[in-house]
């Protein structure tokens, strides 16, 4: 996806402009465009359209849009809402590209809302019209002076710029931010409020720009996901022009939602699939709101600086107060950093150089280090193999002498794959000022400074994440249905055409006597109606001989017609016993925000208990197999742990690609194995469970 660059200025920075229903009233929230714009300089032709005023603010003003003289690029449109539908025609007899749309009494409101939403939408297609909201509270290029928006935030006096730029599905919280970031120095170049994103998208906007000459770094404030395959491509367009882009998304508590027929979608549920979606397309993810902005230097300067794979990062702490230094390290273990005790020979190393260090996971220099030896210090540390970042917690110097430690900060040669972080544990706004326009990432808080460093770490590599798609995906198994869910032995079919490996089953007819198997088996319930067998009393287990085969299918078929009397058997299935070093789930599930879903985690009968899990975008590679087998906790009983039996992980990270490669196959909606036995040489698939789209 790539914008047409006219497009992207309409949208962003457009050189002619039109009011519709600016008001006279300086009060009121419609006379604040000319209000910000007069004041801020902005330098393109405004055309103000009232019918009751000849002049609105000390400006012309005309009576309706087919009075406005020459072309304009964008129109912002601050009329009640039942008005908007009929200005569309004039907006395009204009030559406008794109449509902003204050204007309220749409989606937000319902059923009845969203149908005049969409007949809005849909008229402003056939005249070749974007429309931007409706609700939006608008745009702004800051740099310009160009403001289409009602946000108080804009009456500041002095807009501050920047080279970053935020996109907002809330309007209210885009001028909080704005507002909060400039109170810290920090500065934005354009600011966009998609409102109800009818028709031009986050991904829409993202994707202009990255064209962007004055943006490099991109904000997200998101309340959901809308259009996931434009975002996946704009985010990917980002990360290859060498722009972080970091969300703040709202929606990490369960929220109880109907997820999934599978227990996939109960033991991920909807954010671990966005936080998926953020790391396949390098997307920074913030959990406290002030790191949105804070993080911007570190996540811009670091972008292509290596991430250890495989292992949790390990970060050289420094510091100069004790109990700071013990705020951030908790933080960190929290987010999954390791504040590392340096090694013995860089202790040696650096006695050598002039300066005692102790072997613990602060580096303590309170009262200890003359400001060279600290500068020195952070330079041996930014090139040492057994760390992988520096941060800097800096006590009461940073606000009284800033010469002491936070100057060496900006005089050390710091090199670019090495990522360097400060916190500031006192109140100290000239040293954050200081290392910021310096472009050193400085924290007020432990848990922002924790979060940054989280965030920059969980970026994955760029070959990192989805396997290649082959030229043709698996073929459908001939004879199995197409829609709906299907029975075990179908399932375990569609597993044959991946090439994952699965127990050895007959199906029978339910009064069938022979099965050919050697003893001891299991025997289930095959039905489509059926998706959880045991629920009904549907599995018999450890069979050891005929007579004990009639018996138990006897008594299964009893319990299953009390329990799911409604359904319609397929027949029986018998399986051969298998035995296992662990029981784990894999799951696929076609999330309709982000799209495809693989997930490994604990399974059995208590694996939505246990909640461990790990998660990404399908289909995934070996590498990436292997790494969401070093995030369940659970594996570590085949890896090694006490002496217990170890199991091959390359064959369980291979079964775990084969299955991910359901996302080739775009009729299937969910699927999962559930368990997925772990022997040492081999994985099995015990029960598995497919549904299809309809």
């Amino acid at each position: 996806m790539h914008q047409d660059p006219s497009f992207a200025k309409a949208l962003l920075s457009p050189d002619r402009i039109a009011l519709v229903g600016a008001s006279s009233n300086a009060r009121k929230n419609t006379a604040r465009p000319v209000l910000f714009m007069r004041k801020h300089g902005y330098d393109g032709q405004i055309h103000i359209v009232n019918p009751g005023h000849a002049e609105v603010l000390g400006m012309p003003a005309y009576a309706t849009l087919a009075d406005v003289p020459g072309p304009v690029d964008h129109v912002f449109i601050m009329v009640p809402g039942d008005q908007v539908a009929a200005l569309l025609e004039p907006c395009a007899a204009l030559g406008a590209r794109v449509v902003t749309v204050y204007s309220d009494g749409f989606g937000e409101l319902g059923e009845a809302g969203l149908r005049r939403q969409e007949a809005l939408v849909a008229r402003a297609r056939e005249l070749g019209l974007r429309l931007l909201g409706p609700n939006s509270i608008g745009l702004a290029d800051i740099r310009r002076g160009c403001v289409l928006s009602v946000n108080a935030a804009f009456a500041a006096d002095n807009l501050v710029s920047g080279h970053a730029s935020f996109v907002s599905q809330s309007g209210s919280m885009m001028g909080s931010l704005l507002s909060r970031a400039a109170a810290r120095g920090f500065g934005f170049a354009k600011s966009v409020s998609v409102g109800n994103e009818s028709d031009i998208s986050v991904g829409e906007v993202v994707d202009a720009l990255v064209d962007d000459p004055d943006t490099h770094t991109i904000l997200l404030f998101l309340e959901t996901i809308r259009a996931g395959g434009v975002l996946a491509a704009a985010l990917d367009r980002a990360r290859a022009a060498g722009k972080p882009v970091i969300a703040y998304k709202l929606g990490r508590s369960e929220q109880g939602s109907q997820l999934s027929q599978s227990h996939t979608g109960a033991i991920a549920g909807d954010d671990a699939a966005i936080d998926a979606f953020f790391r396949a397309h390098g997307v920074c993810r913030a959990q406290q709101l002030e790191a949105l902005f804070e993080s911007i230097p570190l996540v811009h300067t670091y972008l292509r600086a290596p991430r250890p794979r495989g292992r949790a990062p390990r970060l050289a702490v420094i510091t100069t107060t004790g109990g700071g230094a013990a705020t951030v390290v908790d933080n960190l273990g929290l987010r999954g950093l390791t504040a590392v005790a340096p090694p013995d020979d860089f202790i040696a190393f650096m006695a050598g150089r002039g300066l005692s260090l102790r072997s613990a996971p602060v580096i303590d220099l309170t009262l200890a280090a003359t400001s060279t030896q600290y500068r020195d210090l952070l330079e041996q540390l930014l090139r040492a193999p057994w760390c992988d970042g520096v941060l800097s917690v800096i006590g009461s110097s940073a606000q009284f002498h800033p010469e002491l430690a936070v100057q060496p900060l900006i005089e050390a040669d710091k090199p670019a794959d090495k990522p360097l972080a400060a916190f500031l544990a006192p109140d100290a706004p000239e040293s954050l000022e200081r290392l910021r326009r310096h472009e050193i990432a400085a924290f007020r808080t432990p848990e922002a400074c924790a979060d940054g460093l989280a965030m920059l770490f969980s970026l994955a590599a760029d070959d990192a994440g989805a396997g290649p798609r082959p030229v043709d995906p698996p073929a459908w198994p001939p004879g199995v249905p197409l829609r709906g869910a299907l029975n075990e032995h179908e399932a375990g079919r569609v597993l044959d055409a991946l090439g994952v490996a699965r127990a050895r089953s007959v199906l029978l007819e339910p009064d069938a006597d022979a099965h050919g198997l050697p003893y001891p088996v299991v025997l289930k319930v095959c039905s489509r109606d059926i998706l959880h067998k045991t629920e009904v009393g549907g599995v018999r287990v450890g069979i050891a001989g005929d007579d004990a085969f009639r018996r138990e299918r006897d008594a299964l078929l009893g319990d299953v017609a009390r329990g799911a009397p409604e359904a319609t058997l397929d027949g029986v299935l018998v399986q051969g016993m298998e035995s296992r070093l662990l029981e784990l789930i894999v799951g696929y599930r076609r999330d309709p925000l982000v799209g495809p879903t693989v997930m490994l985690g604990a399974g059995g009968v208590a694996a939505e208990l246990l909640k461990d899990f790990s998660l990404r975008m399908a289909p995934v590679d070996l590498e990436t197999a292997r790494e969401m087998i070093g995030e369940v906790r659970m594996t570590r009983l085949v890896r090694g742990y006490r002496n217990l039996p170890a199991a091959d992980i390359d064959v369980l990270a291979d079964a775990i690609v084969r299955f991910s490669r359901l996302a080739w196959l775009e009729r299937v909606e969910e699927a999962e194995i559930n368990p997925l036995f772990v022997q040492e040489a081999r994985v099995v698939a015990v029960d598995a469970l497919i549904t299809l789209r309809d």
